[in-house]
């Protein structure tokens, strides 16, 4: 059966907007009514995927090692003192837009493809994995929901076999990104505005979908469906889960999620500050070679 793929920009009333992209459409599912949305940093893939994705394009001299340094000692210090505010979203919105400007879309999901391959492949978590697929098996639709451009959220959930992603949304014009975004980051109650508008466009119903993630942010998400579950939870999180008597899985093995040594948290836009700079850099070489 031929299979195509579906990209899908959707405003509601108050102008927010979200995007989802089916992985080639699967074939009709058993339970069209039922969904599970998966965060992706730290609940589907240990760290953040646009770091990974910046160590490949490191790999492949298109960012420098100290780009990614700075990166990850900025990731560090905004994770540990909780600095997550309106300014630093606001930050980092800005930074997405350099991140994504003058980059070609079909090259992004070439490089993403590769770059999956090489470097976020091993780093999924086997337990989060499972938890995807029974729900496929039972019939649902399984999403990824993550502030990575929706474009790179569709990669890795077609590698994994999934329905679909819901990301961030970035302005695109003959094939290459503007440099400016459709709406927000998808990140806080923007996660739970585009679950809610999927469920209306894919005839969802909320309260039999489940959320999973990791991070307090998510809590409206989380909130927004009938069945939420904690994976690798921060701290905040796991006392919000433990209040509400939510599922918790813990797929981390020594050392605590706060300790590993890769970005996780609103990697997206932050990401997009350390390392646009240098791709900057290395577009003015290449034009002038």
């Amino acid at each position: 059966m031929a299979r195509t793929r579906k990209v899908t920009v959707s405003t509601d009333a108050h102008g927010h907007t979200a995007g989802w992209a089916d992985t080639d459409r699967p074939p009709p599912v058993a339970d069209p009514g039922a969904a599970a949305f998966f965060d992706v940093d730290n609940t589907m893939m240990q760290g953040a995927s646009l770091y990974w994705f910046a160590r490949g394009l490191a790999a492949r001299r298109y960012v420098t090692t100290g780009d990614l340094a700075r990166f990850a000692w900025q990731q560090l210090r905004f994770r540990l003192l909780a600095t997550e505010h309106a300014g630093d979203m606001s930050h980092a919105r800005e930074a997405a837009l350099a991140f994504v400007e003058g980059w070609r879309v079909d090259d992004v999901e070439r490089l993403t493809e590769e770059i999956f391959d090489e470097l976020m492949a091993p780093r999924i978590w086997a337990g989060t994995r499972r938890l995807a697929l029974r729900h496929l098996v039972d019939g649902a639709q399984v999403w990824l929901v993550s502030a990575a451009p929706v474009e790179i959220g569709r990669v890795i959930a077609a590698r994994l076999g999934l329905t679909g992603a819901i990301g961030t949304v970035a302005e695109i014009v003959d094939g290459a990104y503007t440099g400016r975004l459709v709406g927000d980051l998808m990140h806080g109650p923007a996660k739970a505005e585009a679950v809610s508008q999927l469920a209306e466009v894919e005839g969802l119903d909320l309260r039999r979908c489940v959320a999973y993630s990791d991070s307090v942010n998510d809590l409206p998400m989380l909130d927004a469906v009938g069945r939420a579950v904690a994976v690798n939870p921060d701290a905040l999180l796991l006392r919000a889960a433990r209040e509400r008597g939510w599922e918790v899985h813990d797929f981390r093995t020594g050392r605590r999620a706060a300790r590993i040594a890769v970005p996780s948290t609103a990697a997206a836009g932050l990401l997009a500050g350390a390392v646009s700079a240098g791709m900057a850099v290395r577009r003015r070489r290449q034009a002038a070679q």
